[in-house]
């Protein structure tokens, strides 16, 4: 039983640290003012009838704070990029010079920082419900073994150390917040 109930534990676990690596990656994604090639990664180019992700068909860097640089490897596809950037709605609008593409990253106003926070929480609500479903498989499987066999005493003591782990990891999450609303918010 005991062997059990760790096991549980350890997939609760795994599915809490699956949350919040998605709310990282969903906060990598709101910009904070400052140029970053993550800003460009969910842009999908049409290269030879597929489509393709950005960094497959460009290099992207940033020379500066206020610039991203992308670098096709073949010239032919200058265009496609730059297209696709201009649809994927980022509030950017990309320079093509021949060469390479520049794209100049606008300052935020007041109004659409206070957006991309709501857009933050917005995300961290998400991971919190995500938190609080693996606790909810857990403590269904704790139960599952109650019915089972497993002591009163012991399925008290799984579900408080279920309970521990979803509020660390909701602590996690209010920190993951707390740093990118202060980047946001940063002019």
């Amino acid at each position: 039983m005991q062997e059990e109930i760790q096991l549980i534990l350890e997939d609760a676990k795994d599915n809490m640290k699956k949350s919040i690596t998605h709310l990282e990656d969903g906060l990598l994604k709101i910009r904070a003012g400052k140029a970053s090639p993550s800003m460009l990664d969910g842009i999908m180019v049409e290269y030879y009838g597929s489509q393709t992700p950005l960094s497959q068909v460009a290099n992207v860097n940033t020379p500066d704070a206020k610039t991203i640089k992308v670098q096709p490897w073949e010239k032919n596809m200058l265009e496609p990029i730059e297209t696709a950037i201009q649809y994927a709605n980022l509030g950017l609008n990309p320079q093509n010079n021949g060469e390479v593409i520049i794209i100049a990253v606008p300052p935020l106003t007041e109004e659409r920082r206070r957006d991309l926070v709501k857009k933050a929480r917005s995300e961290a609500e998400n991971a919190k419900v995500s938190i609080r479903n693996a606790r909810k498989e857990a403590n269904d499987e704790i139960k599952k073994l109650q019915k089972d066999g497993l002591s009163e005493d012991m399925a008290k003591d799984a579900e408080g150390e279920v309970q521990k782990l979803t509020d660390s990891y909701n602590v996690k999450v209010d920190a993951e917040v707390d740093r990118k609303e202060k980047d946001i918010m940063t002019i």
